[in-house]
């Protein structure tokens, strides 16, 4: 993975997935495999993702293992060091954003206006996150900045599932969208992962 425009081409759907349990991590990501995923986004928003991450990147190295809800100066180093092959962020600050540099891993930095596209844009960024996509505008909104923005990919996420998903996958400025609905916290609770690649394999096929 050397660039962040590569997170965009592993595939229609990357899921965006909070684990509560370690235990959860390895058959989550065999099961989304399986379905024909090939890439996860493991949120740091539990005591137990930077573990899950490890794991994941140990024992499934055919799934391309990413970080996600990066917020703090040091949290991109411990994903690395955890196995993370690629950086998601919420939102940016420059700290944050010379942190992530500092690791040397592609990353998908949050934007939710044409302002911060810019200034990301400057910085040298091609491929962005659009977050919270719903809320702040859309498909329409991502739209409306193909003519200003032509250069610039998007990987929108926050409020898409399964319904709407085709809406933003026909717009010509994005590549790839994030969803949650692939690995349902009642599925990973229930250890059904048949269901988890029967979403997956669902997700798979909107490319």
């Amino acid at each position: 993975m050397n660039s962040a425009t590569e997170i965009l081409e592993l595939g229609p759907v990357v899921p965006v997935v909070v684990f509560t349990d370690t235990e959860h991590a390895v058959p989550a990501a065999q099961a989304l495999l399986r379905g024909g995923i090939r890439t996860i986004e493991v949120t740091l928003r539990t005591p137990v993702a930077l573990p899950a991450l490890e794991r994941i990147a140990a024992e499934v190295p055919d799934i391309v293992v990413g970080a996600g809800t990066i917020t703090e100066p040091g949290q991109a180093h411990e994903a690395a060091e955890a196995g993370a092959r690629y950086l998601v962020t919420p939102g940016c600050t420059e700290r944050l954003l010379d942190d992530i540099d500092d690791t040397g891993l592609p990353a998908l930095p949050g934007v939710s206006t044409a302002s911060e596209a810019l200034r990301l844009a400057e910085r040298g960024a091609q491929a962005l996150k659009f977050f919270p996509a719903e809320p702040s505008g859309g498909a329409a909104y991502l739209k409306s900045l193909t003519g200003p923005l032509p250069n610039l990919r998007f990987c929108p996420t926050g409020g898409i599932t399964a319904d709407n998903a085709p809406s933003y996958l026909s717009l010509p400025n994005v590549d790839c969208i994030g969803g949650s609905w692939l690995t349902p916290g009642s599925a990973l609770a229930a250890g059904d992962w048949d269901h988890v690649e029967a979403l997956a394999r669902q997700a798979a096929e909107l490319g």
